[in-house]
């Protein structure tokens, strides 16, 4: 009997499933081109300036789907790139507010 995969295993594949997801929408037309994109890392800040320097940033939506292809991604525009960064969601930001 073959053993079960391990909960770092299946966090790894999931994690990796994430990240390609947000490069295949970002090639779709994410604002921007793929250089001036800003990444989020870890640690998220915990505090932001009040500064209106507005960002768009490509978060998760939680979604995800079974049998059809859909968009776990959706871009939002923040005030800045720090309060972008905060949220644990977002994956990166472009400079510029987002086109509605």
């Amino acid at each position: 009997m073959k053993p079960a995969m391990s909960f770092g295993t299946r966090l790894s594949i999931t994690l990796c499933s994430i990240v390609l997801m947000a490069c295949n929408h970002h090639d779709r037309g994410a604002p921007g081109p793929k250089e001036s994109a800003v990444e989020c890392k870890d640690p998220r800040p915990e505090m932001c300036p009040q500064v209106y320097q507005p960002v768009c940033a490509t978060r998760d939506t939680g979604i995800r789907c079974v049998t059809t292809p859909c968009d776990s991604t959706e871009t939002k525009t923040y005030s800045n790139g720090c309060m972008a960064c905060a949220d644990p969601a977002v994956y990166f930001y472009y400079p510029d507010a987002c086109a509605d």
